[in-house]
């Protein structure tokens, strides 16, 4: 009798709550019928980063396997270096990094002494902070921002975006003098901010960080490439890739190497299985 009375208070406490679960689903279905979501300027105007095609690209993806496609990593650092590198920094690269570039030694200790920015080196008997040199063995020293916000440190930043290269590409080329009139018609008050800028493929479409590539040969290219907006910025795109993988290129050796010795090891486990159950009916 008292296990039949609390079978009853199980049945009737679970009925509750599949009837409250069932009026709060009838209430949001409801809800969503009466009044639907209602558009943003975000997602009505915001844009799919555009198509950019680079040597990295796809499992057969290298950096350095032309000259062309090592001379744009070294033009990508080029702009990084005297663009980007102002706010924002590459902390999980180290100067020594940079040989896989095809810079040699003296360059990169070059490179890493004539460095902007100095290490941090804290004086304990004066207690005070100083700088030094930096050597290759170094990281890309951090960037302390004196303006407003913290601009995000680069080195991943292909790896934390959807479809990241072409995302930096498209973010780089895609900003405008003005909004959209059909944007402003729509939506009145989505007007950009004072000191920010209109850009359909930054997120909120509009962005703190002012244009960071605005004419042509902004930088000097050694290598006699016309350094366009367009040019530097699928530069910097592709080394910014290299930046959050430097060790693509052997990682994609050693899974090809890993799947032909599976593929190898198949064959002849299943060449044993023949010899082994040969002439045995099973």
């Amino acid at each position: 009798m008292t296990s039949l009375l609390i079978r009853s208070i199980k049945f009737i406490i679970g009925g509750g709550f599949a009837f409250v679960l069932m009026i709060a689903l009838f209430g949001t279905i409801t809800g969503l019928i009466k009044e639907p979501p209602q558009p943003t300027a975000e997602h009505e105007f915001h844009k799919h980063p555009k198509e950019l095609s680079l040597p990295s690209d796809g499992p057969f993806g290298q950096f350095t396997h032309t000259e062309e496609s090592a001379r744009q990593l070294q033009r990508g650092f080029k702009v990084y270096k005297e663009v980007c590198a102002n706010c924002h920094s590459l902390h999980n690269v180290s100067f020594r990094d940079l040989k896989g570039l095809g810079y040699n030694d003296a360059e990169v200790k070059k490179i890493a002494k004539d460095w902007a920015i100095k290490q941090p080196v804290f004086d304990e008997k004066a207690g005070t902070w100083g700088e030094r040199d930096n050597t290759p063995a170094d990281r890309l020293p951090k960037i302390y921002y004196a303006g407003t916000g913290t601009p995000p440190d680069l080195s991943l930043m292909t790896k934390a975006r959807h479809d990241g290269p072409a995302y930096v590409y498209s973010l780089l080329t895609g900003y405008q003098d003005k909004q959209p009139a059909e944007l402003l018609q729509h939506f009145p008050g989505a007007k950009t901010p004072e000191n920010s800028h209109y850009n359909p493929y930054f997120a909120n479409l509009n962005i703190a960080m002012p244009p960071p590539l605005t004419s042509e040969n902004q930088v000097t290219y050694t290598d006699g490439t016309r350094a366009t907006v367009d040019q530097m910025a699928k530069d910097v795109a592709a080394f910014l890739v290299w930046t959050a993988e430097p060790t693509m290129q052997a990682r994609h050796a050693t899974g090809f190497a890993v799947v032909g010795f599976l593929l190898f090891a198949t064959i002849l486990a299943y060449g044993a299985y023949l010899t082994v159950w040969r002439g045995v009916k099973h």
